[in-house]
């Protein structure tokens, strides 16, 4: 079935869909991993945008029900170079084709993605759309150009859980809409669990984070993003984890509040828009990357340890360092690409964050390190 893809700046290219009628719109982004594409379905940080796959043959594993990284698929749309039809591997229990179809999305096949990578990188990310419907190209530019920018977007409520709840018990309904408990409900809730306990912002949290803060003994509550810190801070919770998420992080003003008022009252450990958020409770600014960083080969210099590692990520939006006016903020890592701000420390208050997901899901191992480090500031039993 014809496909048309237009961006705002007037770039229109010919495809087919495969997974039948639909349309997307979003803001079109590239992710340059070669493998783990059920992994960047489901991550709640594409909210809002459009995926293009560098690697050229994307479908040929399958889907499996392990790799799922939150309760749906997130993405807007999905665009690769060619879509295999037949999956071969042991783990797979379906068709990538299917998977979209049954979520909703629409998935393109056809397309010069290395064109389209090329004018990402030249223009940088944009507003786009993804049709069978609308063939007229003029009119999907149009289109294009009326969408929302990311810039100025709150998504964090379209994707946090709707109550608080520990993991793997995690309520059956849908993330989004009116989040929140009772503080008595979540006093309640808390008292259910002994031994080292830690809550968890979820502002679209990728199942992977709570897996391995899991994995090493801790019990992690997961609470909706608008929950207050006050209700928190009673709980007096041996640690606070700050989940990655979508959208603009200037937009998410009560979760920099509440990040803020939650310094000192426990160690915190932030991830991709957690590190941002932080950044801001710590009185600096956020800016928007050309193209932002997204895939599972990103070189990130660690200064602690003196080495490189391969890091996986998916940004859009970056911390200025400088903006930050406390002197003992500490740099920690920085990206080797374009030397953008990847880690921060601030040792007085047992803070940190990093701009990329050390958890991987997909990509390298390289900074599974830092979920003991955070274990280390809570402490082991």
């Amino acid at each position: 079935m014809k496909a048309l893809l237009a961006l705002e700046d007037g770039l229109v290219l010919r495809g087919r869909s495969f997974t039948g009628e639909g349309e997307s719109a979003g803001e079109v982004v590239f992710n340059t991993a070669m493998t783990g594409y059920q992994e960047i379905l489901t991550d709640p940080s594409y909210k809002g945008q459009i995926v293009t796959m560098t690697y050229p043959l994307i479908g040929n594993y399958g889907i499996n029900p392990e790799d799922i990284e939150s309760r749906g698929l997130q993405v807007e749309g999905f665009i690769v170079k060619e879509y295999h039809p037949y999956p071969s591997n042991w783990r797979s229990r379906g068709k990538l084709a299917d998977y979209l179809k049954a979520a909703g999305k629409l998935g393109v096949e056809g397309f010069d993605t290395r064109a389209i990578t090329k004018r990402l990188r030249e223009v940088g990310a944009m507003r786009g759309l993804i049709s069978t419907v609308d063939l007229d190209p003029e009119s999907l530019v149009r289109r294009a150009r009326e969408l929302p920018s990311m810039e100025g977007q709150d998504l964090v409520p379209l994707v946090t859980c709707k109550r608080p709840y520990w993991w793997p018990e995690f309520p059956k309904e849908a993330a989004g809409g009116d989040a929140g408990a009772t503080e008595t409900d979540l006093e309640a809730l808390w008292a259910e669990r002994s031994g080292k306990k830690v809550v968890l912002y979820d502002y679209g949290v990728k199942f992977n984070i709570i897996r391995s803060l899991v994995e090493r003994g801790l019990h992690v509550l997961v609470v909706p993003a608008a929950t207050p810190a006050e209700a928190l801070k009673r709980l007096q919770p041996d640690g606070i984890v700050l989940s990655n998420g979508p959208g603009d992080p200037a937009a998410v003003t009560y979760a920099v509040e509440n990040v803020r008022q939650c310094l000192g009252a426990a160690p915190v450990f932030g991830i991709c828009l957690g590190h941002q958020l932080l950044g801001l409770a710590l009185g600096g600014r956020t800016f928007k990357l050309k193209f932002g960083h997204r895939g599972a080969n990103q070189p990130v210099k660690n200064f602690a340890r003196g080495r490189v590692e391969i890091t996986s990520q998916n940004h859009g939006f970056a911390v200025d360092l400088e903006s930050i006016p406390d002197p003992a903020v500490e740099l920690t890592h920085i990206n080797l690409n374009d030397n953008t701000l990847e880690g921060l420390r601030h040792p007085g208050l047992k803070a940190f964050s990093v701009q990329y997901h050390p958890e991987a899901s997909p990509g390298p191992h390289d900074a599974d390190y830092l979920f003991e480090e955070f274990l280390q500031l809570v402490g082991r039993d």
